[in-house]
């Protein structure tokens, strides 16, 4: 008796996207994203924003064993209610509707969630918190996303013993990340369990009252050595039950 691969939904951005002779309005989901569900033992399911299922988001939960939050451009500011700062571009808030409603329900039925950057912030936000909206403003720099199309690469030291350092396997790793924004307020329940190494710009956090809620502001699929997307996975998989023969 085995216990089948878990089903890890991941949540797709919209853009528009380019190729042949086409320019179309795309859902959108770079490939390191279903290659870490996949080399860690799941199969990927990509989730497009989705009104119906904003309204029901058992309809679409009920189909998988864990969620991911993903990466991808700002959090429209209205969803945390807050006017735009100028360098706040992208926003989609139809995706914002959806994953909302999808990651509120997903908490309350404890389901396997991690947060990956946009994802982290947007945890931030379901819980009822706030996000800065462009931390140069904050730190003085742009250490954490010099280079447009281009990782930064930085240390993000982890809380001994908590679900951060626990999935991450360290108590300090190297990290990749891209992002011009972060958490401000706290929202309800949420614990910080890591912190940039230097500037201490929150790098992860955590639902203590969860059994599986996790964000990081960097990017662990671009990683192949990463155990982040591996722990969301093995967690989802604990939870299957073996099919009876």
């Amino acid at each position: 008796m085995s216990v089948e691969r878990p089903i890890i939904g991941i949540c797709t951005a919209i853009e528009t996207a380019t190729w042949a002779a086409w320019e179309l309005l795309v859902n959108l989901s770079p490939r390191s994203y279903t290659l870490a569900v996949q080399r860690a033992g799941g199969v990927a399911l990509l989730l497009p924003p989705d009104d119906a299922v904003a309204e029901n988001p058992d309809e679409l939960l009920d189909l998988v064993d864990g969620l991911i939050l993903a990466g991808g451009s700002d959090i429209d500011p209205g969803s945390y209610g807050a006017r735009p700062h100028p360098a706040t571009s992208g926003t989609r808030p139809e995706r914002d509707r959806f994953e909302i409603a999808l990651g509120t329900r997903a908490l309350e039925r404890d389901i396997p969630l991690l947060g990956i950057c946009r994802g982290m912030q947007m945890l931030n936000v379901i819980q009822g918190g706030t996000l800065q909206q462009h931390i140069p403003d904050v730190i003085g720099n742009d250490d954490h996303r010099h280079t447009p199309g281009a990782f930064s690469d930085h240390d993000v030291l982890l809380e001994p013993g908590s679900l951060a350092a626990h999935v991450v396997g360290a108590d300090r790793t190297a990290v990749r990340s891209g992002h011009h924004q972060g958490l401000d307020e706290l929202g309800e329940g949420v614990l910080v369990s890591g912190r940039a190494d230097g500037d201490q710009l929150v790098e992860a956090i955590e639902l203590p009252d969860k059994d599986f809620a996790v964000g990081v502001l960097w990017h662990p699929e671009e990683d192949e050595r990463s155990r982040v997307v591996g722990a969301l996975v093995e967690e989802a998989r604990s939870r299957r039950k073996a099919p009876t023969q």
